[in-house]
């Protein structure tokens, strides 16, 4: 693959604009972050194991659903049987009280849940955010002011209470991973149609734009060729940052009583029923919470790696084992030759 250069012809006119960063620049200045490619990695283990859910509890014998009263001591009110929570050759990390099901199945199937809802609420919310945001930009002063008013009105609402009443009058048999994205999605998107829209504002009165416009290209047609591949790095951005904070909503709704429902399995519902439990049998706590801990973290410092890739000008708000500063000095020494 060859690099991208950097300028490239505006609409056939001739005149030279910036290009944006390619692929290959991109996965160079993404790889000088020791941090972000560790992150990286934990993710992609993370999406594997969701993903392979049934072959990993198809492999230990267990299901996320089945009790197993034998394994439990009555006596003790519910508390499993044998050490560390029953761990054994049967139950790799043991049995939750009460019910004596499988922990590990459980966790792995609740990877699916809270990956799938926050990843397909983060697609909602771009989508809708980009949509919003590229139609005020474009539109006439009323479509501008109309939209801008609706964005305003969705970046007020409090998230967790609009969430919590809408899932509290939802009826029960409607799928709960299925409603919580679609809440997410749905209330969540203001903040990105406000990021889109000044972007597309700033580059609506750039050379190129404006050249595509004098040869006759429509509104639409400008912004798909010319606008949305100049926003594909603040929209990949802060999507990067979005999904951990969707599955923490997520996590928090399961955890109030109004997220996924029991049988099926939740980090944040599995932490619900593990809060009467720390003493007892600590592992059934932090099992889900070292989980979402570990997921948050990872994702968070992917998304900062991202946008320091696509930017790398920007500081990083971490600043720990990120490799920006030999990797972006690679990346000048790059430019300074290309240029001359």
């Amino acid at each position: 693959m060859t690099e991208t250069p950097l300028a490239v012809e505006a609409a056939g006119t001739g005149i030279p604009v910036p290009a944006a960063p390619g692929a290959r620049r991109f996965w160079r200045r993404l790889r000088a972050q020791r941090a972000a490619l560790v992150a990286a990695a934990v993710v992609a283990l993370l999406v594997l194991v969701a993903l392979a859910a049934p072959l990993l509890t198809a492999l230990e014998g267990q299901d996320p659903t089945t009790y197993h009263p034998s394994l439990i001591d009555s006596a003790r009110g519910g508390v499993p049987v044998g050490p560390l929570g029953g761990v054994g050759a049967e139950h790799w990390l043991g049995v939750e009280p009460q019910t004596g099901r499988d922990l590990f199945a459980r966790l792995v199937y609740g990877a699916r849940v809270s990956l799938g809802v926050a990843l397909a609420a983060t697609v909602i919310q771009v989508v809708i955010g980009v949509v919003v945001g590229v139609a005020a930009a474009l539109g006439s002063q009323w479509v501008d002011q109309l939209l801008s008013r609706l964005t305003d009105i969705i970046v007020a609402m409090p998230l967790m209470i609009m969430s919590l009443a809408l899932l509290a009058v939802v009826p029960a048999n409607f799928p709960r991973p299925v409603l919580v994205t679609l809440v997410i999605g749905l209330i969540a998107w203001g903040s990105i149609a406000k990021i889109v829209r000044a972007q597309t504002l700033s580059m609506k009165g750039l050379d190129y734009v404006s050249a595509a416009r004098l040869s006759g290209w429509g509104t639409w047609r400008i912004a798909r060729r010319e606008l949305l591949p100049g926003l594909a790095a603040p929209v990949i951005t802060y999507a990067a940052l979005l999904v951990p904070m969707n599955i923490s909503v997520e996590a928090a709704l399961s955890f109030l009583g109004v997220g996924v429902k029991p049988p099926t399995p939740s980090w944040g519902q599995m932490l619900t029923s593990a809060d009467v439990w720390y003493q007892a049998a600590p592992q059934y706590l932090l099992l889900p919470a070292g989980a979402l801990f570990v997921t948050v973290l990872a994702l968070t410092v992917l998304g900062d790696g991202v946008r320091i890739a696509l930017d790398p000008r920007a500081a990083s708000r971490l600043r720990v084992g990120t490799g920006r500063k030999d990797g972006n000095a690679r990346e000048d020494a790059g430019t300074k030759e290309a240029t001359a």
